[in-house]
């Protein structure tokens, strides 16, 4: 499943769309009416999370890549596409083996663009008030949870914590207040982070805990668990990495 990093990639190089209209859309999908797209403009063209999103006159088209979902832009895959969409100059957007479904057109009422870390209106002091409602999370289980962190994955996720020094198991409110801040400044940091390696195609080579077995920095064996209410894959120090953990009080 891609990051929010990969859809802003995906954003970047479908944003010359915006402006031109659809001439013809096709493909497997069963939620969408297809006739209805043609003859539509492209309004624009956004990401928040996972979601790619099409914004046209009278709704907006969500596209979510779930495990093996992907995109052409002006070339097809042999297979048929869940949405194709050519435009009026003959350029095309193609998707397959993904989600699409309609969505209201007023893309502000439906989003809520504080909560995307790689959006310009993110806003870190509103994420650290929804993790002090939430004192007994997991930070593992935190930084998956896409109303306070959308577009966070699973390799975020890793590299975070072991950039920050914070054990996978520790609890929201037993962080010291310097380690909650940088929680959430990390999670921006390392995605925007992660778009410039994936765009470089140096990203695996950056990575220092996910999907490794030795840390770099202890040079001791790392642990891999699937941890926490998600159950994702987690890599830890257990050395450098602290365990904090929340004691409610009687």
């Amino acid at each position: 499943m891609p990051e929010g990093p990969s859809i802003v990639i995906l954003r970047e190089l479908a944003e010359p769309f915006a402006g031109k209209t659809i001439a013809h859309a096709s493909g497997n999908s069963k939620t969408i009416d297809m006739a209805a797209l043609e003859g539509q403009p492209l309004l624009q063209v956004a990401s928040w999370d996972k979601h790619f999103l099409l914004r046209l006159p009278t709704l907006s088209l969500r596209i979510h890549f779930l495990l093996f979902g992907s995109y052409r832009i002006n070339e097809r895959k042999d297979a048929v596409p869940r949405l194709q969409l050519t435009f009026d100059d003959g350029d095309e957007l193609n998707f397959y083996a993904c989600s699409v479904k309609p969505v209201d057109a007023d893309l502000d009422a439906v989003y809520d663009w504080r909560g995307d870390v790689m959006n310009a209106q993110w806003d870190a002091a509103l994420a650290r008030k929804k993790l002090r409602t939430r004192p007994d999370m997991l930070v593992c289980d935190a930084l998956l949870d896409q109303d306070i962190f959308a577009g966070v994955g699973n390799i975020i996720k890793n590299e975070v914590l072991f950039r920050i020094r914070v054990h996978p198991l520790s609890t929201i409110g037993a962080l010291p207040a310097p380690k909650l801040r940088a929680l959430v400044q990390e999670a921006r940091q390392y995605s925007f982070d992660f778009l410039e390696w994936k765009k470089a195609y140096t990203l695996k080579a950056h990575w220092l805990a996910h999907a490794k077995k030795i840390c770099p920095r202890c040079h001791i064996a790392l642990h891999k668990a699937s941890l926490g209410k998600t159950q994702r894959r987690s890599f830890f120090c257990t050395r450098c990495q602290k365990q904090y953990e929340h004691k409610e009080t009687a």
